[in-house]
């Protein structure tokens, strides 16, 4: 009796090996983790036109002898004409403790498993983000209570970067890294989609539905990720990726490698050999905070990510209600329709993910986009109110630009720089290089919505924004330029190291 042919859908399966399923399997749940945070982060932008708005529209909703007052249906303590600053004050306890303690984060990273740390933040997070939904319930008005909340869920949301980095840099090499980190780094894009999706159905019925939904959703994912994240390929038998190689090494120190373009002078010993002053080369350990800040391109990156991560947290907590604004849309369909940026997030980060990969050039990548969004910013706020195709096609590019370089260089440049030549193929020094970029980054993401907050008018925040935008490019100016020397073809000498 012949035998019928094995199935298309089994051969599929075979043609991977196990240690690609594996593989696959922890990009997918870093993804899935790493999008739940970001989900849970959202819910305020979509609720603040909620808690102050245009009561003249809210029909018979509360006490009808109140409608003499035009704040009548607002919540308190929203309801006043500080109400922008007061929002500013939410954004930026969340943000202030999250640049914070992203710092210490990474260190704690690396010497806790990482499995258990993941954990315990996405716990936490569920936790407060739900209980500032639950101050709809209780019937809270005290500013203290949702400022307190959001120092804790900022402190407790720090435990997601550095550790999704760290295992996805555990699990991956060099190879094709900026097109499948700018990939994977959608999750940022979907974690604000869904989580403006899902505060958007609930926002005008009931807004603490906004916010327990998406903290019942990250708690569900800590309990999946206790219960199958692994943090090593090794651990279960997977071959582990390969940093560097010495075939690898030698062409570096000959043409504009990224590796040569972040090398100082002093990094480079007699026999050609690059070391990072502070790595441990014996054995693999955590590397300390100091001996991660001397990882040459670390700082550039990090200033520049400052700006880069001002322009874009600005959009995440001040867009839905700018286009509310402007547009005249009610916050369900602001909120809708400014999950549009986040989709040129998605694009715009594959897209530089892959022309990094093609021409080398992490920096010079980052800083084209950065210099055709500055004029692009300028140009949305002049007639990204004319019509609703007018803002759908502005929103999606101008995401596009904005988010492609900050996707950039939280992911692919992040995880170059923690493999780094120097550190010998210790890849422990991840967590820690990813959350001292982060950090910085998230101090300019404090900065953007406060400052976004206290500015008189919207023009205002756009000039800060294209300023922010310019001042990120000139921080990338002299990698720039020793990328595209390396381009045109010359080579790094270590005769002129000899002469430090």
């Amino acid at each position: 009796m012949a035998r019928a042919a094995i199935p298309p859908g089994i051969r599929c399966i075979q043609a991977f090996s196990r240690d690609s399923w594996y593989r696959g399997f922890t990009l997918v749940l870093t993804f899935l983790f790493y999008s739940s945070y970001h989900l849970s982060r959202k819910p305020i932008s979509i609720v603040k036109s909620e808690l102050h708005k245009n009561c003249s529209g809210a029909g018979g909703h509360g006490n009808t002898s109140h409608h003499v007052n035009d704040t009548w249906c607002d919540w308190a303590p929203f309801d006043k004409p500080n109400y922008r600053m007061l929002f500013g004050a939410l954004d930026n306890s969340f943000l202030i403790a999250y640049a914070i303690g992203m710092f210490f984060s990474g260190i704690f990273g690396e010497r806790l498993p990482l499995r258990y740390y993941l954990t315990v933040g996405m716990l936490l997070s569920g936790l407060f983000t739900a209980l500032f939904g639950l101050g709809f319930y209780w019937n809270i008005h005290s500013i203290w209570y949702y400022t307190i909340i959001q120092i804790a869920n900022g402190l407790s949301q720090t435990t997601g970067w550095p550790a999704v980095v760290a295992c996805v840099g555990n699990w991956f090499g060099k190879g094709k890294r900026g097109f499948i980190m700018g990939i994977w780094n959608s999750h940022t894009s979907v974690g604000n989609i869904l989580g403006s999706l899902i505060a958007g159905i609930f926002v005008s019925s009931a807004w603490g539905l906004s916010f327990i939904v998406p903290g019942a959703i990250i708690a569900a994912m800590g309990i999946v990720c206790f219960l199958f994240l692994v943090e090593y390929p090794e651990d279960i038998g997977c071959t582990p990726p390969k940093h560097h190689d010495q075939k690898e090494q030698e062409p570096l120190l000959r043409h504009g490698s990224m590796e040569e373009i972040f090398t100082s002078p002093s990094d480079v010993t007699e026999n050609g050999s690059i070391v990072c002053p502070g790595a441990h080369t014996e054995r693999p350990s955590a590397i300390s905070f100091f001996g991660a800040l001397k990882i040459p391109g670390v700082v550039e990156f990090s200033l520049c990510l400052l700006f880069a991560k001002l322009v874009s947290y600005t959009f995440l907590f001040w867009l839905p209600l700018y286009i509310s604004s402007v547009a005249h849309m009610n916050p369900k369909a602001a909120g809708d329709v400014s999950t549009l940026f986040d989709v040129g997030g998605i694009l715009g980060g594959i897209l530089a993910g892959i022309i990094s990969d093609y021409t080398g050039g992490r920096a010079t990548t980052c800083c084209v986009m950065l210099i055709i969004a500055a004029p692009m910013l300028f140009v949305y706020n002049y007639i990204g109110k004319n019509g609703l195709a007018t803002i759908i096609g502005m929103l999606i590019f101008c995401g596009a630009l904005v988010n492609g370089p900050y996707a950039l260089i939280t992911t692919a440049v992040a995880a170059d720089l923690g493999t780094h030549q120097c550190l010998k193929g210790n890849a422990k020094a991840l967590a820690t290089v990813t959350a001292i970029i982060d950090g910085t980054g998230s101090i300019g993401a404090a900065l953007g919505p406060l400052l976004a907050g206290l500015l008189s008018d919207w023009n205002s925040v756009f000039y800060m924004l294209i300023t922010s935008d310019i001042l990120a490019c000139l921080l990338l100016s002299r990698l720039v330029y020793k990328e595209v020397r390396g381009w045109c073809g010359y080579p790094m000498r270590l005769r002129r190291f000899k002469e430090f």
